[in-house]
């Protein structure tokens, strides 16, 4: 008889577990999709972009100063129209220049991350929020991101709900 409730007790924790399991609903999203449709993550990569060039535009502007000065005292060294102590004070002169550069596109990247942060971190906060109130709303154990994914099946697509819900 003992025998018999520690098996009974022991199927009925079974089918729990099992239940359980079956229960779990999963699901996915593309983010990337729902960034490319977002006209906020839209924006915020034209700030980027106009950020990038005003950068770019920054450091061509220092490398281009630059190379002439290189050009120059080649063009002296070649000619000889410069001293050899004059040649290694210049040539000292340009190398801390490059130093400077180098710095300086250091620095430019820093600041791009910077802003690049600032711009989509609220972005990225809101989808998040997004996703947490879907699968709370509709019973989702768990959420994937569909890159991640080998295999999916289109009906566990949340990107509508997750749309919505962002108001796009």
């Amino acid at each position: 008889m003992r025998k018999f409730i520690k098996i009974s007790f022991l199927l009925t924790m079974f089918a729990f577990v099992a239940m359980n399991v079956q229960a779990q609903k999963f699901g996915y999203i593309d983010s990337q999709a729902l960034l490319a449709e977002m006209p906020r993550a839209k924006q915020a990569q034209a700030n980027l972009e106009i950020f990038e060039k005003q950068l770019t535009a920054k450091i061509e502007t220092r490398m281009t100063a630059f190379q002439t000065k290189q050009q120059e005292l080649y063009t002296a060294q070649q000619q000889g129209t410069i001293t050899a102590k004059n040649l290694e004070a210049e040539a000292k002169k340009l190398e801390a220049k490059q130093q400077e550069i180098v710095a300086l596109q250091q620095d430019l990247t820093r600041q791009f991350e910077e802003r690049r942060v600032s711009e989509l971190q609220p972005i990225y906060d809101d989808i998040n929020s997004a996703i947490k109130s879907v699968a709370k709303e509709n019973g989702y154990q768990f959420i994937f991101e569909k890159a991640s994914l080998l295999y999916t099946d289109d009906s566990t697509d949340v990107s509508a709900l997750v749309k919505t819900k962002l108001n796009m």
